[in-house]
């Protein structure tokens, strides 16, 4: 059974056995963003209870040398669970980390028999897991509405983080500038480049996990202010055409900083969530999000980010936000590849 294509009360019904649950559950999670689209997660299911586990060898041992993307990465994964389990009429009960001596246990997540029926708004969000993708260029001119932004920073407090809007023109270029020069002193790191290429497969490739070319401009487009995204391609040439003109710079869109008020990776994991929850928010409105994540990768720069344009809370990531006509495809490792 498909979790995306059959009625939710339908769902519910049909799902009579926790295993059928799981299946269910983590068809939907393997959707989440992942730095590079590692997909660095596996899922176990016990009686009432699915598990939520980083993949270690999937973490990007150079750029990410403590596991923080990769937590995100998990975390992302977890709220997309405890979106599925609503849709599916389940009250989810989730303790983070819950085993110091297995500290890639991400979370356990409970549910109990009762049935309580999904929200309009849940029902939303379960509607974009499939939908939302990461953009990786500029975007249309118009400004999101007040309204909308507002519902966005709604969404990252809920799960104890903060979206912080880089309004202002000298925050915003400043912001430009550290993405820039982080992009450049990772292209002249041999080893980064090399791993990252790792995961960019070529065109036709039949791996379900990295970035392929469908997911990529086959040209970087230029941003005002300059947000450069990763070089995928390598200068090989693939990925797709420009959505618009390449001579004229497109708008950067709505430049934000998803933080936290610490740093430790029970922080990580709620930086993963409110990222989803914020993505699906914007999904549901018809906007996409590009995400940074190379001046984080780099201490130096990421103190700066931290201290100069953030109040000295935690950046874990830059995320752009806008409308844009052009559409991309991912790929995801089945269900039978993620859950034990």
């Amino acid at each position: 059974m498909n979790v995306f294509q059959a009625p939710a009360d339908e769902l519910a019904g049909a799902a009579r056995s926790p295993a059928e649950i799981s299946r269910l559950v983590v068809e939907a999670a393997v959707h989440a963003p992942s730095v590079h689209n590692t997909q660095p997660w596996w899922f176990s299911a016990g009686e009432r209870e699915i598990g939520v586990h980083a993949d270690a060898e999937r973490r990007l041992s150079v750029a990410d040398p403590h596991g923080r993307e990769m937590m995100i990465s998990c975390g992302a994964a977890l709220f997309t669970a405890r979106v599925a389990l609503r849709y599916l009429g389940l009250a989810p009960t989730v303790s983070l980390l819950p085993d110091p001596d297995l500290p890639n246990l991400v979370a356990r997540i409970g549910y109990g028999p009762e049935q309580v029926a999904p929200s309009e708004y849940e029902r939303a969000l379960f509607a974009e897991i499939p939908r939302r993708r990461t953009h990786r260029g500029g975007f249309d001119a118009e400004p999101l509405p007040a309204s909308l932004i507002a519902v966005m920073r709604d969404e990252a407090t809920r799960e104890r983080a903060t979206l912080t809007l880089m309004t202002d023109k000298a925050r915003r270029g400043a912001l430009a500038a550290v993405v820039e020069a982080a992009d450049n002193v990772l292209r002249l790191d041999a080893k980064r480049v090399r791993e990252q290429a790792k995961w960019a497969p070529p065109p036709g490739s039949p791996r379900r996990d990295g970035v392929p070319a469908s997911a990529y401009p086959a040209t970087p487009e230029r941003t005002e202010p300059s947000f450069p995204s990763r070089d995928f391609a390598h200068g090989h040439g693939w990925g797709l055409p420009l959505a618009g003109a390449g001579a004229v710079p497109r708008s950067a869109g709505l430049v934000t900083v998803l933080t936290t008020r610490a740093d430790q990776p029970e922080d990580w994991v709620r930086a993963g969530q409110a990222l989803q929850r914020v993505l699906l928010a914007a999904s549901s409105c018809g906007v996409s999000a590009a995400l940074h994540s190379q001046p984080l990768e780099i201490g130096d720069l990421r103190d700066f980010v931290s201290t100069a344009l953030c109040e000295g809370t935690y950046p874990q990531m830059v995320a752009r936000l806008g409308c844009t006509g052009q559409a991309s495809a991912s790929v995801r490792r089945s269900v039978d590849e993620v859950l034990l």
